[in-house]
């Protein structure tokens, strides 16, 4: 049986990534809870770089494409300054640009990706640190913080 391609909503392409990528990156590096974390890791002249790689990430995310080939889960267990916090910051931050950014169904689809992401982060987090990892309740869209 032939296998069928991954849903690609209209409107989700390489631009749209970029826009995201690069949007809510901006707002990271802006934001008084989360530039500190990004700042300590990702001198100025890496950020090119690394907004790359995010573009790549959710390409592969997204649509399939095998661009990433990173683990972002040691990267990120390697912080031991990361909280709730952060992941809840994180995605509210999210939410704003793909809503402001997407079409529905385009941000409906990384909402739920970064949503999974950042319960998996979050369980590991926990199980670093020694903590029940059954008691890391996901969030939802309706814990964020309340678009501006």
């Amino acid at each position: 049986m032939p296998t069928l391609p991954p849903y690609i909503p209209d409107g989700l392409d390489e631009v749209m990534i970029r826009q995201v990528v690069f949007g809510f990156y901006d707002q990271v590096r802006a934001d008084a809870e989360l530039a500190p974390v990004f700042d300590a890791r990702i001198a100025p002249e890496a950020w090119p770089h690394h907004l790359e790689t995010m573009c790549d990430f959710w390409s592969s995310v997204l649509m399939r494409t095998g661009r990433y080939h990173g683990r972002p889960m040691p990267k990120h267990l390697a912080l031991p300054e990361l909280t709730d916090a952060h992941f809840h910051r994180w995605l509210s931050l999210f939410r704003i640009t793909v809503r402001d950014l997407c079409p529905p169904a385009v941000a409906d689809l990384f909402l739920d990706r970064a949503f999974n992401i950042a319960q998996a982060f979050r369980l590991q987090i926990a199980i670093r640190d020694g903590r029940d990892a059954l008691a890391v309740e996901p969030f939802t869209e309706a814990d964020l913080t309340p678009a501006a």
